[in-house]
């Protein structure tokens, strides 16, 4: 399998030079040449398989390059019981025809660790395999989640280093305190004055920057990405869409060949474009119901086809979905328009901030597609409704996907299966104030954790408990237009 452009050319690659690259030479995403089908005999296996062989066997199809065993030993590194104490995907009933995807019992409590537990592998296998013999210096923009499980997943790796941003005043305060406590020789962090969208641009800016790159070659570095824009990050999440399949048909919730739907809290479009090219595989799945904050770009584009970052950026209790550009929306763009018509888009959306599609394009993407958005009081309010009728704690993203889920099952017949992106004890203060409830505050950022654990009877995840005790490493913000030279400091 060869990887091209979103953006056309006539650029081929293997999917581990793709990895390593990160983002094409013109600006697109790499994307795979074809999509290969999930057969009847593949699923056979994959459904007698744990979390780890399911992954390998998934990941070999898009990945035909890697050695095999070699893959499976990565996926069973990454996906082991000490990282995933929890289960790596589980599937759990919520109530009547509901369920939970749950991704957050990796090491950073975050759906992140499911990519970025594996891709820290794929990218050394890819340096490898490439020949490649500068340090690979991976940038990072990040809403929260991506940051700190990107931190932990490369810590210490050999030929690595990497450098985490992220919006000093858009991230909750454990987000925070994760990033700015991450251990590590070969790590950095650094919060920049602005909010994600600067975050983002700014690292397209410096893969743009001709010169910079001259620079850090010179200094025997190469630039590579860990966002959902490197296909290494991307392809593991397709994994846990078809797990999830699996899980449901072993469990008698379903047949084989029954359809599903998926509600999924969305920001940057990677997490549901992972489901979107699962069902392109032949996965059954019929709706992929794309949940977003008041920060609602792509229900409005899903409703109108008009895509327009032109409005104002709001602040909510789901920090990791404050997003206005939504970068793996490309992706989606190149399977329904092409590619020419996909570059003509990103030049419109970077020159105007807008940009409109194709009333026939809307509608290809609106037959398996639908948007909408849970505002900051109905968010609050979905955590108190799913904690008295279910027993389950949510967090802030995922409340606003389970709101648009209940809202879709109601004139739907199939299970609808919300993805759950974060432990609540990521975002515990919103969440306790949700429940109704308040922290007496003597135990500083960690205060709300207790509280929330004392009144739901919960275990706070280790990960998290064990922040109490770390040293901070890394203070401090930087005006946005500093963060090409900070890579050279």
């Amino acid at each position: 399998m060869k990887y091209i452009s979103t953006r056309g050319g006539i650029q081929s690659v293997s999917s581990a030079e793709a990895i390593k690259r990160g983002i094409a030479d013109n600006g697109g995403l790499f994307v795979p040449d074809h999509i290969p089908p999930l057969t009847d005999s593949l699923f056979d296996e994959i459904v007698g398989l744990d979390y780890a062989g399911r992954a390998a066997k998934v990941l070999s199809l898009f990945l035909d390059d890697y050695d095999g065993d070699a893959l499976l030993a990565d996926c069973r590194a990454a996906y082991s019981g000490s990282s995933f104490p929890g289960g790596a995907a589980p599937v759990v009933h919520m109530k009547d025809g509901l369920y939970m995807l749950e991704l957050f019992h990796g090491p950073t409590c975050a759906f992140k660790d499911m990519a970025l537990q594996i891709m820290p592998r794929l990218l050394s296998r890819a340096l490898s395999m490439t020949g490649e013999r500068r340090t690979a210096y991976i940038l990072v923009a990040t809403s929260g989640d991506t940051g700190k499980a990107a931190l932990e997943g490369y810590r210490d790796v050999p030929g690595v280093r990497i450098k985490v941003f992220y919006p000093s005043d858009g991230v909750s305060d454990i987000q925070k305190l994760q990033m700015a406590t991450q251990e590590g020789g070969n790590v950095s962090v650094q919060a920049i004055k602005g909010n994600f969208d600067d975050a983002q641009n700014g690292v397209k800016k410096i893969f743009a920057d001709k010169q910079l790159g001259k620079e850090l070659h010179a200094k025997g570095l190469m630039l590579t990405s860990a966002n959902s824009i490197n296909w290494g990050r991307l392809a593991p999440q397709i994994v846990y869409y078809i797990s999830a399949y699996a899980d449901l048909c072993t469990s008698g919730v379903i047949k084989r060949g029954e359809e599903i739907s998926f509600a999924v809290p969305t920001g940057n479009f990677g997490n549901i474009f992972a489901g979107y090219i699962a069902r392109r595989m032949g996965l059954p799945v019929k709706t992929l119901v794309c949940a977003s904050n008041e920060n609602n770009v792509l229900t409005e584009f899903l409703e109108t086809g008009v895509y327009d970052r032109n409005r104002k950026f709001r602040q909510t209790v789901s920090p990791s979905m404050d997003i206005l550009i939504s970068s793996n929306l490309e992706r989606l763009l190149y399977f329904t328009a092409g590619p020419a018509r996909t570059a003509g888009y990103m030049k419109a959306l970077s020159t105007d901030g807008r940009y409109e599609i194709l009333p026939s394009e809307l509608d290809e993407i609106r037959s398996y597609f639908r948007g909408g958005f849970t505002d900051e009081k109905q968010t609050l309010a979905e955590i108190k409704s799913a904690y008295r009728t279910t027993g389950k704690v949510i967090d802030t993203h995922t409340a606003v996907a389970f709101r648009q889920a209940e809202l879709y099952a109601a004139n739907a017949s199939e299970p609808v299966v919300t993805v759950s992106t974060a432990s609540p004890y990521k975002f515990a203060a919103d969440v306790l104030s949700a429940l109704g409830k308040k922290d007496d505050g003597k135990a500083g950022v960690l205060s709300p954790l207790y509280a929330l654990s004392s009144y739901t009877k919960t275990e706070i995840p280790a990960p998290l408990a064990s922040l109490e005790n770390k040293p901070v490493r890394f203070s401090g913000a930087i005006d946005k237009a500093a963060m090409a030279s900070s890579l050279l400091d």
